[in-house]
């Protein structure tokens, strides 16, 4: 009876395969992936990590600490304003990439204002925050397929998208900023950092040129239920990037924000650091952060900056102090507000979905 209509067929195998994949981001696997030993694995190695980032630099972490508490608060509230702003302007530009991909509200779909954007972006890095993997990319696009009714193929698409710009964008500014700051002559760390950032855009362009090219014959390989999702996937891509101006645009503007923040949290401790090189500062951390192996970078993104901050005559306790209060700003603060966002703007939505017949 069933070849009497395979598109009907079809449909369901693709809404099935599709659940699949959002099941894999949904709250109550997040919830229980934080009893997981990978992430207590993940957690460890951040402890190691930063135990040996200690001893490396010499930090003295009961100054570091001294010099936070005297921190000036205002410039404090400064660097936590750039930090939650970036998240406005995310939402924004992803709800755009989404409508070039097709979801939109021309197209039917019940897209969330600037406030529901804000909240899912807020949410995603909650749980990249609490889970390794980057976890929250994924769980970005479940939120959107249950608020929007998105497809999460599509969705997923425009998200790697996204990432891919924001890299581009972040290697090409770090390139810019280490050269204004260091001239010709950076340390030898440093060189490493940007030559690592360097190929790893070259590997990404090079994958989605690769996929571009070949598109069809990758389909072809595929079994038909996964070639069609795929297929998904490839479309938000593709469709989200036929105008790359304005994901760009905000890109920049994103990554000028995260080097603000940086300026007024050294501003805050009396550490009267240049802008470029806050920007400088900030892109290594955000370039560290991208390798999922501990949640947020944990122990990886200080490293980075207080050898950052080293290298341009920052003392070794300012620039754990500097480290430690962006650290503050960018994952205490999240755990706080995406930890009151999970509890209780989601209960509706787990409440929804528990309601449902199977």
């Amino acid at each position: 009876m069933s070849n009497l209509n395979p598109g009907a067929e079809s449909s369901v195998e693709d809404a099935s395969l599709e659940l699949e994949l959002e099941r894999e981001s949904e709250p109550r696997d997040i919830g229980s992936s934080l009893l997981t030993p990978r992430t207590a694995i993940s957690f460890l190695l951040a402890l190691v990590v930063f135990y040996f980032v200690i001893r490396r630099t010499n930090l003295d972490l009961g100054e570091a600490l001294r010099q936070i508490r005297q921190a000036n608060f205002f410039y404090f509230l400064g660097a936590l304003a750039a930090y939650y702003f970036t998240f406005v302007i995310r939402g924004w530009r992803w709800s755009k990439m989404l409508a070039s991909a097709g979801i939109s509200e021309e197209t039917g779909h019940d897209m969330p204002d600037t406030v529901g954007m804000f909240e899912i972006f807020t949410l995603s890095w909650f749980v990249n925050s609490i889970l390794p993997a980057r976890m929250g990319d994924a769980y970005r696009c479940y939120l959107i397929k249950r608020r929007a009714n998105a497809s999460f193929g599509i969705s997923l698409g425009t998200m790697l998208a996204e990432r891919l710009v924001d890299l581009v964008v972040l290697v090409l500014m770090l390139l810019v900023a280490g050269i204004a700051v260091y001239g010709t002559h950076a340390p030898d760390r440093a060189e490493n950092a940007f030559l690592v950032g360097g190929v790893v855009v070259v590997i990404g362009v090079t994958g989605v040129v690769v996929l571009w090219l070949l598109r069809n014959r990758i389909e072809g390989f595929l079994p038909a239920k996964i070639a069609r999702v795929y297929a998904r996937v490839r479309n938000g891509l593709f469709d989200s990037l036929a105008q790359p101006r304005t994901p760009v645009l905000v890109s920049v503007g994103i990554w000028l924000c995260d080097g603000l923040r940086v300026f007024l949290v050294a501003w805050a401790l009396g550490q009267h650091i240049s802008y470029q090189a806050a920007i400088m500062v900030a892109l290594l951390s955000a370039l560290v952060s991208t390798v999922p192996i501990t949640p947020a970078g944990l122990g990886f993104v200080e490293g980075i900056m207080i050898y950052a901050l080293t290298t341009i005559g920052v003392p070794n306790s300012t620039a754990g102090a500097i480290a430690l209060l962006d650290r503050v700003v960018t994952y205490g603060s999240l755990l706080i507000v995406g930890g009151i966002m999970y509890l209780w703007v989601l209960r509706k939505d787990l409440r929804a979905i528990d309601a449902r017949p199977d």
